[in-house]
């Protein structure tokens, strides 16, 4: 079939990772100097505190979309010139994706709404009697899509969630096994032992689905490396705010599943019955796309892949210098599951001794111009542990968190630090 197209108009520019150390090696967030009001009727650079929610746009992704809006059409089925242009970026998006991720050629890469679409799709997909293990330090994303569950209590060091996978896997029913887990706590920024528990679940058996919203937009991921079978994660938490996500992994669950969503582009004949697609990405991407969300959810992996060295440096500095602030603040309290020494990414959620966690954060907002979390952060079981509530359900309160990013300053930290200070005065 004949074709215009050679050379991509919309494609990102190729930057390789010592041209992006060199020239930028943090990229930069749009709005990260943007001017905020404050109770004294002043007004004060935003401090923002909550990447773990929601992170703003990188400008190369901003630069990527603005590239794709004049060829913007639809995807796979059109002829005309711009739905070339457009469907090459899509799928080009897709391949994107799967280097970012480090997976194998023959995984699916599915793309979705974010990381609960992700997991809910997996969740109708896994074969009828799976049984799934979970830990309740998950997420709702994560703990919730399940028909067939084993909840797993908060292990008290990373040893202890190896050897509780390995014995609730055992003591499944024969038949199809999974065990979800997060790669990175989306309330205290831990680490996970990930690659230990794909061990784990590969000798029981069982596949892994790794939640790694939380890790992908701070460290790289290598899911062959790792020996993981299915990857959820979003691109609002990447630097991408288009609302795309992806569900990577081994296809033939995929496959075999009726789609998620049921309409055009899911089937490959219509007529008595109803034949579905054969390919994954096909099957479970029904109706017209998220192409400009994908077009961005990939040019943030492409930027960040060039980035990482800068990237973990920076933050692991930021880190350190919160938390040290943090723990010389003696009404201040640093929830965490594994203790101070455990590896993790810029997530840091914390209580005030004498203050409801949703007064330190409107307070922060309205006299520092300082964007924290409150609540329980869409874990309600885990920050209930955290809090103390013994059987998991009767802890009252909620917590605050500070989640940093590209963004995030020094300056940002000592405001943060020094505002606390203050409310521990009142």
């Amino acid at each position: 079939m004949p074709t215009l197209l050679a050379d991509s108009p919309i494609a990102t520019p190729a930057v390789t990772p010592s041209e992006g150390v060199r020239v930028r090696p943090v990229p930069r967030v749009i709005g990260a100097d943007v001017p905020v009001p404050v109770r004294d009727g002043g007004q004060v650079p935003y401090a923002n505190f909550d990447y773990a929610a929601s992170a703003p746009c990188l400008e190369a992704v901003h630069e990527a979309v603005t590239r794709a809006l004049p060829y913007y059409s639809s995807v796979h089925r059109g002829a005309g010139y711009a739905s070339q242009v457009t469907t090459r970026a899509y799928e080009e998006a897709r391949e994107t994706v799967r280097s970012f991720l480090g997976a194998w050629r023959r995984s699916a890469v599915v793309f979705t709404r974010n990381t609960t679409d992700a997991m809910n799709l997996l969740a109708r997909a896994v074969p009828a009697g799976t049984s799934v293990v979970v830990f309740e330090t998950e997420h709702h994303a994560s703990l919730l899509p399940w028909k067939r569950a084993v909840r797993l209590a908060a292990p008290a060091t990373p040893a202890e969630a190896i050897s509780a996978a390995e014995r609730a896997l055992r003591g499944c029913p024969v038949g199809s096994r999974l065990l979800v887990v997060t790669a990175a706590s989306n309330v205290t920024g831990e680490l996970w032992p990930i690659e230990e528990l794909a061990r784990v679940a590969h000798r029981n058996g069982a596949r892994i689905a790794v939640d790694a919203a939380q890790l992908v937009p701070h460290r790289p991921l290598d899911m062959a490396a790792l020996g993981l079978d299915y990857v959820a994660f979003s691109g609002h938490k990447l630097y991408a705010p288009f609302g795309a996500g992806v569900l990577a992994g081994r296809a033939d669950w995929l496959r075999a599943a009726e789609p998620y969503l049921k309409g055009g582009g899911a089937s490959a004949s219509v007529g008595t019955a109803t034949r579905w697609a054969p390919s994954a990405e096909q099957r479970h991407e029904a109706g017209s796309p998220n192409v400009l969300g994908v077009i961005a959810l990939a040019a943030a992996c492409e930027t960040l892949s060039a980035s990482w060295e800068a990237l973990a440096a920076r933050e692991e500095a930021l880190v350190a210098r919160l938390r040290s602030g943090l723990a010389a603040l003696p009404s201040v309290r640093e929830l965490s599951l594994w203790g101070p020494r455990a590896p993790r990414v810029g997530i840091v959620s914390f209580v005030v001794d004498g203050w409801d966690a949703r007064d330190v954060a409107l307070t922060l907002s309205d006299e520092h111009g300082i964007g924290v979390r409150d609540g329980k952060f869409c874990a309600h079981p885990f920050v209930r542990h955290l809090l103390g509530g013994e059987d998991g359900c009767s802890a009252p309160g909620s917590a605050v968190r500070a989640s940093l990013g590209i963004g995030t300053t020094e300056e940002h930290v000592d405001r943060l630090l020094t505002a606390l200070a203050g409310l521990s005065e009142r």
